[in-house]
């Protein structure tokens, strides 16, 4: 794990924290997930969190348009003794790579990458998920600081992001807040129940 957040520092990337990692391996395990669908590779430690959560036949596929993150990732997950079959790496952008997923095959789906795709990227996800399955998006929480409350296209676009899961009856928001924030999100089981 020290050597996957070394390796992302050098990256430029900013890898989870611990509360954070253990928050997404809590969600992982709690939810029994098999298939988990990460977006943002890193140098592996949010997929490393996600792994020792996760069912020991799950697999994991991780998204990235860094070739180089992917290979570090790689590196970190086989050396931290996760066998080869347990990981799918997909070298693209994810917007156009998760089009081409499952409908409702995955039980999880984090979120750590490009905040002016977040919209987007929720939607696919919702799409994505079995119904009783979790997106978590990291950095995604209300914020009342002034420099969040700007109008930066990062800014409007993890508005966009919690207007969208407060007002959805598909999904049952639990705001997070460890870290830079963990907006998750469990897509319901069915109709709302009428009030």
């Amino acid at each position: 794990m020290l050597d996957a957040r070394l390796r992302g520092e050098d990256f430029g990337c900013t890898p989870v924290e611990p509360a954070e990692g253990a928050a997404l391996r809590f969600l992982a395990t709690s939810g029994r997930a098999r298939s988990v669908v990460e977006v943002g590779t890193g140098a592996g430690v949010s997929g490393l969190w996600l792994m020792r959560g996760m069912a020991p036949d799950g697999v994991l596929t991780s998204i990235d348009i860094e070739p180089e993150h992917q290979r570090a990732a790689r590196l970190c997950w086989l050396g931290a003794g996760q066998p080869s079959s347990r990981l799918r790496l997909i070298n693209g952008r994810a917007l156009d790579v998760l089009p081409r997923l499952t409908d409702g095959a995955y039980d999880l789906v984090f979120i750590d990458a490009v905040f002016v795709e977040y919209p987007r990227y929720l939607e696919e996800a919702v799409r994505l998920l079995r119904p009783g399955g979790v997106v978590a998006l990291s950095g995604a929480l209300p914020d009342d600081t002034p420099l969040h409350l700007s109008g930066h296209p990062d800014n409007l676009a993890v508005r966009e992001v919690q207007r969208v899961c407060e007002e959805s009856d598909e999904l049952v928001v639990l705001p997070m807040p460890m870290g830079p924030g963990l907006l998750v999100a469990a897509k319901t089981l069915g109709p709302p129940t009428p009030r």
